[in-house]
């Protein structure tokens, strides 16, 4: 996503912003610092994993959905001001539900906002499966008066159109856009969940053997002659010695 937007564009997240902390030019150094409560983090140490921020990242939050509202509030500063630019408000199939997303549509559309509603549908919150918890789990279609569309998360090159195309839309004047992300989470929802109670192992294996965007990624790589096999393994091993 960050590469289909420019660093003038707005993006606001959960609570799980580590990622979107550095891309939006935070150091490693001081997310990692911010994990372990130390003055030289992101937010001195005083707001950990639900309070990270960098330009135009505002960070994730500690109330579910919450988020969402905010990203509007954004969006809404950025047409004020006169600003060309879009917002992500990013959130999870989980706090599709909550009723304060609800109101963040009706807001955003009465006033045709650049925003980008972005739901990530990983198809479980903590340990509930999307279908046991959504009448209606098509969660692009969520607002009727806001055009939705559903894209394959786990697509790399999907995702970077897609969201390209949205914010043509939303900066255009068209109003906001409810984008559906489909993705997988292999792990568990935290360092409690082993994740398999709810799911059997092979959903996951399944879904790590014929989805997985990396795997993908490396493909499309060596299909279209990019690099070999062997230069992607040379780079996976820098990258492991870079880091270790």
């Amino acid at each position: 996503m960050e590469h289909a937007i420019t660093p003038n564009d707005h993006i606001i997240t959960s609570y799980r912003c580590h990622g979107y902390t550095w891309l939006r030019g935070a150091s490693i150094k001081s997310i990692l610092a911010e994990l372990m409560g130390r003055a030289d983090g992101v937010s001195k140490g005083k707001g950990g994993s639900m309070h990270m921020f960098a330009h135009n990242f505002y960070g994730g939050n500690g109330i579910v959905g919450a988020q969402v509202p905010l990203g509007a509030g954004i969006a809404f500063s950025q047409k004020y001001l006169g600003n060309p630019s879009t917002t992500l408000a990013l959130y999870g199939d989980g706090a599709a539900n909550q009723g304060q997303v609800f109101e963040a549509f009706n807001m955003a559309k009465l006033w045709d906002l650049p925003v980008i509603f972005v739901c990530e549908n990983n198809k479980y919150g903590m340990g509930t499966s999307a279908e046991r918890s959504s009448a209606s789990t098509e969660y692009y279609k969520r607002s009727d008066y806001i055009p939705g569309i559903h894209i394959n998360g786990m697509d790399i090159f999907a995702v970077k159109q897609a969201v390209a195309w949205a914010k043509d839309w939303t900066v255009s004047g068209k109003g906001p856009l409810v984008m559906e992300v489909a993705t997988y989470r292999y792990g568990g929802h935290s360092m409690s969940d082993p994740g398999t109670t709810y799911r059997t192992r092979e959903e996951i294996q399944n879904v790590r053997s014929t989805s997985d965007p990396i795997f993908h990624l490396k493909k499309v790589i060596v299909d279209l002659g990019v690099a070999t096999e062997a230069d992607l393994k040379e780079t996976d091993k820098r990258s492991q010695e870079d880091s270790g």
